[in-house]
């Protein structure tokens, strides 16, 4: 929103004809409208470039050459969204840097177990772990630089924060699976077409990836509408006695990555123990609790916002989101990668896992065009919306759950 505010605009090279788009496509927007459809087209770009990444890896470069590029550009985006004019470059630069490093990061960690190991559901659950210790720094660290000093010092450090990260990455390579060329794979083999079984499983995929477009447009919200409860309709002061001060509003955001840290080991240890007794859900029945998770969370939001309707509301209504939010996501987000290493028919494995990024694209975008309401709507009301949505998809997903097991579709032994 701060680039967007009157007297701004003019300043960003090439705002004006994106601007002019998106009111075409949405009647006129005032900044903050504007600001929520933006980030919906910037982050749903983003998840959606990963199929062209992994046909790039596949086809011409390999997957370390891949993401060792599209960390250089996600460097390079960074560090340009310092500079107010060249924002939208900038964002291009960061779609096609995730669009080259997503996917085949994802992919590097299913080719470290052979097709059929059990360990691979913990591998990814560690994977995501990893990513979000990450995100727990960041907002601390580039947040609370942008409030101090500027957003233009929390960029750069977020430039210089994924060229430490991709040094990392370089100095590992020696324990990674070397790349397979791509010419090395049998014509008659990509040719084959899918049996009756693996066309149920691509089907049922396909239809998981559909209904999780919903509970990534509400969860998403706590990057848009929910950061503008935190800095609008939240107290966020602190008294200890011999200091007091404000919180940062993006500081809450920790609360996600933080809590994932927290509550992962946990759930990977309650879905073993389950596992041995012969009671672990069924991956999509995970899936469908999650979505529960999130529009309970959203519940808790509503509650917030009738509760504290003359004043501003305390900040634990934002700690209880966040736990609820986050233990939603864990049954989702690692669960669903892992679900699609194990049931995509082989040769269609990276197509697959970048289908599943690119349910994002239409999920931000619809998470964007919801968070336009926020200025429209009362603020109860909005969350009792998201919660919705994010019920139905929960409750579809359930029901999807049954469909799946009597269409007989299993892991890949």
């Amino acid at each position: 929103k701060y680039l967007f505010d009157a007297g701004r605009p003019e300043s960003v090279l090439g705002l004006g004809p994106v601007r002019a788009a998106l009111e075409l496509l949405f009647g006129r927007l005032d900044a903050q409208p504007l600001a929520s459809q933006l980030f919906g087209f910037y982050t749903g770009l983003a998840y959606f470039t990963p199929i062209l990444g992994g046909l790039i890896a596949d086809r011409l470069l390999g997957r370390r050459r891949t993401i060792v590029i599209g960390g250089l550009f996600m460097a390079a985006g960074h560090f340009m969204m310092a500079f107010e004019a060249l924002f939208l470059l900038a964002l291009l630069m960061l779609i096609i840097g995730i669009g080259a490093f997503k996917p085949n990061i994802s992919t590097q960690v299913g080719a470290l177990y052979a097709p059929g190991d059990a360990r691979r559901d913990r591998a990814y659950a560690i994977f995501y772990l990893g990513i979000n210790v990450g995100a727990f720094a960041a907002p601390l660290i580039c947040g609370t630089l942008a409030v101090q000093y500027g957003w233009h010092y929390g960029f750069a450090a977020a430039g210089v924060g994924m060229l430490i990260s991709l040094a990392i990455y370089l100095c590992g390579t020696r324990t990674l699976p070397a790349d397979v060329p791509a010419r090395s794979a049998p014509i008659a083999r990509e040719k084959k077409r899918l049996d009756a079984a693996e066309r149920r499983a691509v089907l049922a995929l396909i239809g998981t990836c559909a209904l999780v477009t919903l509970f990534w447009a509400a969860y998403d919200q706590q990057s848009n509408t929910v950061l503008l409860w935190a800095e609008d309709f939240t107290d966020r002061s602190i008294d200890l006695g011999f200091w007091h001060g404000q919180i940062p509003s993006p500081s809450f955001l920790a609360l996600n990555p933080f809590m994932i840290f927290v509550a992962t080991p946990l759930l990977v240890g309650l879905w073993a123990r389950q596992g041995r007794r012969g009671t672990e859900p069924f991956p999509i029945s995970k899936m469908a609790f999650g979505c529960l998770c999130v529009a309970l969370a959203n519940l808790v939001m509503a509650g917030a916002a009738a509760w504290s309707a003359t004043g501003k509301a305390s900040a634990l209504w934002l700690v209880g989101y966040f736990i609820l939010a986050t233990i939603g996501e864990l049954h989702l987000a690692p669960v669903g990668l892992a679900l699609i290493s194990k049931l995509a028919p082989a040769r269609m494995t990276s197509i697959m896992m970048g289908v599943w990024f690119a349910t994002t694209l239409p999920a931000d975008i619809l998470a964007g065009f919801l968070g336009g309401y926020w200025s429209r709507m009362g603020k109860d009301s909005f969350f009792l919306m998201i919660a919705l949505i994010a019920a139905l998809a929960g409750i579809a997903l359930w029901g999807m759950s049954h469909a799946v097991q009597r269409l007989g579709v299993s892991s890949r032994s």
